[in-house]
């Protein structure tokens, strides 16, 4: 599975679930509809979410979704339209959700942080494991967008690799449900 998109650069460490969704925002168990608050507890967010709009990945600095375990921070990003979170590293809880939910948790090292959150867009293969720059902005290629990167090789735990590739958590569990018909069928024939 590949995707690309658009990125919204975060260049932030530790953001915590308030501020990705304030606890006020929280009001219901409903994934969807979320997206309409994401960021609203973050200084700028707002405006960096409409300056980035139709963004689909986002590249940020350290322990991202520290704080308050919360699932609607994830369902929040998902509801959004973002794919990917790519990062140093995040906070366990989140990085589970993320996992769960269908968002690809991608931690790379901090040394390609910087190069990341000068991209216009990037190309992610989960499969493959590795992304790349499509695009650098204009202000940070010299004038040429078109500069090209090497390939960023990153890791994914191999079950939760197979959670992503099924649309997250849910998704890959009914995947498995005529299976699971097939051998409660077997069983009561024998």
């Amino acid at each position: 599975m590949s995707f690309g998109g658009r990125v919204l650069p975060l260049d932030r460490a530790n953001v915590d679930t308030d501020q990705i969704i304030p606890a006020h925002n929280l009001t219901g168990v409903e994934s969807k509809g979320l997206g309409k608050h994401l960021f609203t507890g973050m200084t700028g967010g707002p405006e960096l979410l409409a300056k980035y709009d139709g963004a689909t990945v986002i590249v940020t600095r350290e322990n991202f979704g520290c704080g308050s375990s919360r699932e609607h921070a994830a369902w929040s990003l998902a509801d959004r339209g973002f794919t990917a979170v790519i990062a140093p590293s995040f906070a366990r809880i989140f990085h589970e959700n993320a996992y769960n939910n269908g968002i690809a948790p991608i931690v790379v090292d901090a040394r390609e942080i910087d190069a990341l959150l000068a991209a216009e867009s990037l190309h992610i293969d989960l499969e493959a494991q590795v992304l790349r720059v499509e695009r650098l902005r204009e202000s940070e290629s010299g004038g040429d967008p078109g500069v090209h990167r090497p390939d960023v090789p990153f890791e994914l735990d191999p079950l939760r690799k197979s959670f992503l590739l099924s649309g997250g958590y849910l998704a890959f569990l009914n995947s498995k449900l005529p299976d699971v018909r097939a051998w409660v069928a077997a069983r009561g024939a024998a």
